[in-house]
Order: structure tokens, then C-alpha cells, then sequence
């Protein structure tokens, strides 16, 4: 598979990717050893091997969710320039 120009053109537009004249042939060229290569990995016969959530075959290491820090939002919102119901309350910044 090889890509055209326009196509390239189209792909570093859609990318927001400023592709000159001169690097649209060699970009073409990159994009197709990628595709060539997800082509390649796609042809592999995975039939039998199971998915993994990693690529080493590890004990991911978990904590407890317990909060460990001490609760000091009354302190915090006592010298808060404005406060209503424990939210903060902010001036208008967005029109």
C-alpha cells in the first residue's frame, strides 16, 4: 500500500500537522513503514495467548484507599475570601 500526496496532505491537515511540499514524500514513506509494520503485527497468529494487562508478568502493587491526611477544609475555608454551603465562591473570569 502506498500512500498518495493528497492523501498525506489530508492526514497532516486532519493531524494539524504543517507537512511542506518538499516533506510530503518522505512523510508518505513513513507512513507507510507504519502501515506496513501494523500489517506485519497483524498477520502474527495470536489464536491461544491470552491477553495481559501488562507486558511483564507482575504483581501490580495496591495500597488501601484510606484517607491519611488530617480533614482541615474548615481552617482552609476560614480565611477564604468567600465561602457559601463549603464551596468556595470565585469571581466570574468567563463572559
Amino acid at each position: 500500500m502506498s500512500m498518495t500526496d493528497d492523501e498525506v496532505r489530508r492526514i497532516a491537515r486532519l493531524s494539524r500537522l504543517h507537512v511542506t511540499d518538499q516533506e510530503v514524500g518522505e512523510v508518505g514513506r513513513q507512513l507507510d513503514g507504519v502501515l506496513a509494520l501494523i500489517a506485519r503485527l497483524q498477520a502474527v497468529d495470536t489464536k491461544g495467548v491470552e491477553p495481559m494487562s501488562h507486558a511483564r508478568d507482575v504483581a501490580l502493587r495496591l495500597r488501601d484507599d484510606v484517607a491519611t491526611e488530617t480533614d482541615r477544609r474548615d481552617a482552609f475555608q476560614a480565611v477564604a475570601p468567600a465561602v457559601e454551603a463549603g464551596l468556595y465562591l470565585v469571581p466570574k473570569v468567563i463572559e
